[in-house]
């Protein structure tokens, strides 16, 4: 087994990342449901437990079976920290899922990249929890922004058929994709439930608003987060070469977790690990995965390349 990762704690409450002013929108939504405007939902909240750190591997609709091969052979020679300290997750296309399955080392999980929202029937081209799980494929991404935005997944809101571009100026969250994990979890699987902003809801200032009216559709349909994962995914950053700043990122990671205690409950937010996808990369991944409430990375491009291994042993501290 390769080297460990060294584990530290860190000393004193980490300090809060400023939260900007809300738009009218998030004020009405918040002073409902999270926190009142101006007031830092870090600030109130009790020292962050130890949560495993937990990688992700996502290599889209990329790769040719020589380019398995090739990959598969950097990562089984990897020196990565152990399975105490680190969790993971491998996410090929689903042609190739059983050819991982079958020479993957065994100390990383495999993910599908989406499954259907309920049993297997007339659903031409869609794939199933229970196929993966008679794969032996534990883990599938769920709600990622590129399923959402141009494959069409929130199409229907109230009986209503609406073209894509209206659901996102709407901000609304795709009941598919709750369906699908509520499913997914039935089954047994576990699930990495993706969520972000576009570029012009940041710019407006709707980050929060967004990002918790699509977790909330998810808590809406499900009863235990124990095999939740969720994945920050900044729309504008995902393979843009733009990356969320270690501030930025921090900011929605701890509002999200404010939002599952306020909504949830405070064990589970202080249990789901959270990662932050965006155009990770060795060169950035350390400073990112250095704020309190990021556990780890969902990782796109560079899932692809030999620097992977460098983001699995970036010498980030297990928090207590």
């Amino acid at each position: 087994m390769g080297a460990h990762l060294h584990v530290a704690c860190q000393s004193g409450a980490p300090k809060a990342a400023k939260i900007g002013t809300l738009s009218s929108k998030e004020m009405l939504f918040f002073s409902e449901s999270v926190y009142v405007a101006g007031h830092s939902p870090s600030q109130s909240r009790r020292p962050t437990m130890s949560r495993k750190l937990i990688v992700g591997g996502n290599w889209k609709c990329n790769g040719t079976q020589d380019d398995v091969k090739r990959i598969v052979e950097f990562l089984n020679k990897a020196e990565v920290p152990c399975t105490n300290h680190i969790e993971v997750v491998i996410a090929p296309p689903a042609p190739f899922l059983p050819i991982l399955r079958s020479t993957l080392r065994s100390d990383f999980n495999l993910a599908a990249q989406n499954c259907w929202t309920g049993k297997g029937g007339a659903f031409t081209g869609e794939i199933s929890a229970e196929m993966l799980m008679n794969l032996n494929v534990p883990w599938v991404i769920l709600g990622h922004s590129e399923r959402r935005t141009l494959l069409g997944e929130s199409d229907e809101v109230n009986g209503r058929v609406f073209p894509q571009q209206v659901l996102l100026s709407m901000h609304l969250w795709c009941p598919m994709v709750a369906e699908k994990v509520a499913y997914a979890l039935s089954q047994g699987m576990k699930v990495i439930l993706c969520c972000g902003e576009t570029l012009e809801q940041r710019e407006k200032n709707e980050t929060t608003m967004v990002v918790a009216r699509q977790i909330k559709a998810v808590a809406d349909k499900i009863q235990s987060w124990n095999n939740v994962v969720i994945a920050y995914e900044p729309i504008w950053a995902i393979g843009t070469g733009k990356v969320a700043t270690p501030q930025q990122a921090q900011e929605v990671h701890a509002n999200i977790r404010a939002w599952l205690s306020q909504n949830v409950g405070e064990a589970v937010a202080q249990a789901v690990r959270i990662q932050y996808g965006g155009s990770v990369t060795a060169a950035n991944c350390k400073e990112i995965g250095s704020q309190p409430d990021v556990d780890g990375f969902l990782v796109g491009g560079a899932s692809l390349k030999p620097e992977f291994a460098d983001i699995l042993n970036a010498r980030i501290s297990i928090r207590h």
